[in-house]
């Protein structure tokens, strides 16, 4: 069994996509909803979102290195975008749902 995620980045991802499964598979149907169509449920969201998504629902010892790449692409927009303390903080609409594409909500407290 190779482990494709260490400790830090398990960690680190956890803290910052502070979103459940079902909380971010909800906000992007939600997100991707039309006036004149709806997309399919498993075509919802962007495609980072999908893999945030994908990944939230599978066993450590079952994501892929590719997985591993996503995670670290999200750690890094996410804090690029906030504070590293991640403290709930208000800011602009688009601000909001660009990082809740990705599973945080910077309104919701982190779990430390």
């Amino acid at each position: 069994m190779a482990e494709h995620v260490d400790d830090t980045l398990w960690d680190e991802f956890h803290r910052v996509v502070n979103m459940t499964s079902r909380e971010l598979e909800d906000w992007l149907r939600a997100d991707s909803a039309d006036v004149d169509a709806e997309v399919e449920p498993d075509q919802a969201g962007t495609p980072t979102g999908r893999e945030v998504l994908a990944i939230l629902r599978k066993r450590r010892v079952d994501l892929t290195p590719e997985d591993a790449d996503c995670m670290r692409r999200v750690v890094d927009r996410v804090l690029s975008q906030r504070r590293d303390d991640l403290e709930p903080t208000a800011g602009q609409a688009a601000w909001r749902r660009k990082l809740m594409r990705l599973g945080h909500d910077p309104l919701k407290p982190v779990a430390s």
